[in-house]
C-alpha cells in the first residue's frame, strides 16, 4: 500500500508535462519548493510551478505545508492515508483533489 501512495504523488508530478500556458510564475510556495528540492528527473521549473498552481487552487497554506512533507518523507503520505483520525481523512480527501487537479492542469 505504501507504494501506491508514493506512486499517486509521483503520478501528479510525472504526468504533468509543463504549464502549457495555463499557470505562469515560479514554483514558489511549499509544494513547488518541495518539488524542485526533491531532485526528481521529471521535476522541471515549469512542472513544479504548475503543480504549485494546482495547490494554490485546492489546498490551504497549512495543507500545502503538510503535503510538501510528502516529497521528502513519502512514508508520511502513507501514514496520513491510513490514519483513522477524521482530520487526516479530511486532509487526504483534499490532497486527492489536489492531485487530480494537478494531473488535469499540468499535462501538455
Amino acid at each position: 500500500m505504501r507504494w501506491i501512495v508514493v506512486a499517486l504523488a509521483l503520478v501528479a508530478l510525472t504526468s504533468c508535462g509543463g504549464s502549457g500556458g495555463r499557470i505562469s510564475g515560479s514554483a514558489s510556495g511549499p509544494i513547488g519548493s518541495a518539488c524542485v528540492s526533491a531532485g526528481r528527473s521529471a521535476a522541471s521549473g515549469a512542472l513544479c510551478s504548475c503543480v504549485q498552481g494546482a495547490a494554490n487552487q485546492t489546498l490551504s497554506a497549512s495543507d500545502q505545508a503538510r503535503a510538501a512533507e510528502f516529497f521528502a518523507e513519502p512514508e508520511k503520505a502513507q501514514s496520513t492515508r491510513m490514519s483513522d483520525a477524521s482530520t487526516s481523512e479530511a486532509f487526504w480527501e483534499r490532497y486527492r483533489n489536489f492531485v487530480s487537479m494537478a494531473e488535469a492542469m499540468c499535462k501538455f
